[in-house]
């Protein structure tokens, strides 16, 4: 049974998600729109179901794509109470590292670290003379548990992206914003079906067959079940909201017992 979403917890709130057109991304959008948030984000391709939000057609992974949705978080919203970088996956192949070119290495980091790193520049000026705000990066438990046939790109990526999140918690905190991170394991979202036909693909097997591989990469998920994109948004409203005040600095693991280890 899902839980009563209080339809008042974010009104005058103004928050911006990334990547909020799919999976994860559009199921954020969704909780914080039910929460009575005005919610503004982006996609490369236009949004058929803004799910009550606003949206903003930009590229993040390039430095123009960043200014465009500052400049419309700007324009539409007036400024940004809730920041949320849900942005991210891997596009490259899988081989291990030697099918990895210095392009599949540009693009995954363009992807899941430098999007955050670029937006973050544009608008926590913005939260930090107010004195306020709140930012949620979404890293990924393959920081930890790589899966070194199909994503060691994507999950250095994401190690990179989890420390410097790390970093910006110790600056900003004294200047009145929360800086937290959600690392998700398997969700069940297109990302994953593509990641799977992917793999079938490159080795010529089935998609349950490549699903079992990744199941076995991560050693398998104690819960019995990737997470459902809904479970994980309710985790980053729960961290942007007023119930969470004293989080900050912290990762939220959310994977269903994958990590073995404390």
């Amino acid at each position: 049974m899902a839980a009563r979403i209080d339809p008042i917890e974010f009104q005058g709130r103004r928050v911006v998600v990334t990547g909020g057109t799919k999976g994860t991304g559009r199921a954020t959008v969704q909780r914080f729109v039910a929460g009575g948030a005005q919610v503004l984000t982006a996609a490369r391709k236009g949004a058929d179901d803004p799910s009550g939000a606003r949206f903003v057609e930009a590229d993040l992974t390039t430095p123009e794509g960043t200014r465009t949705l500052a400049e419309a978080a700007m324009e539409i919203l007036g400024g940004v109470d809730v920041l949320v970088h849900v942005l991210g996956g891997s596009a490259s192949p899988s081989g291990g590292f030697a099918a990895l070119t210095d392009d599949h290495w540009r693009a995954e980091l363009d992807l899941n670290l430098f999007a955050a790193v670029r937006l973050d520049r544009a608008l926590l000026p913005g939260m930090i003379a107010r004195g306020s705000g709140t930012v949620i990066h979404v890293s990924s438990i393959q920081r930890r548990l790589p899966l070194h046939d199909s994503t060691t790109a994507y999950a250095a990526a994401k190690a990179a992206l989890t420390t410097y999140s790390k970093a910006l918690s110790k600056e900003l905190g004294p200047k009145g914003l929360r800086v937290n991170v959600v690392s998700p394991g398997w969700i069940h979202t297109e990302a994953a079906d593509a990641l799977m036909a992917r793999i079938a693909a490159s080795t010529g097997g089935t998609t349950e067959e490549a699903r079992q591989s990744i199941l076995d990469a991560l050693g398998g998920i104690p819960l019995g079940r990737p997470a459902r994109p809904e479970e994980v948004a309710d985790l980053i409203a729960f961290l942007a909201s007023d119930r969470a005040a004293a989080i900050h600095g912290a990762e939220h693991v959310i994977d269903g017992g994958t990590i073995p280890t404390v």
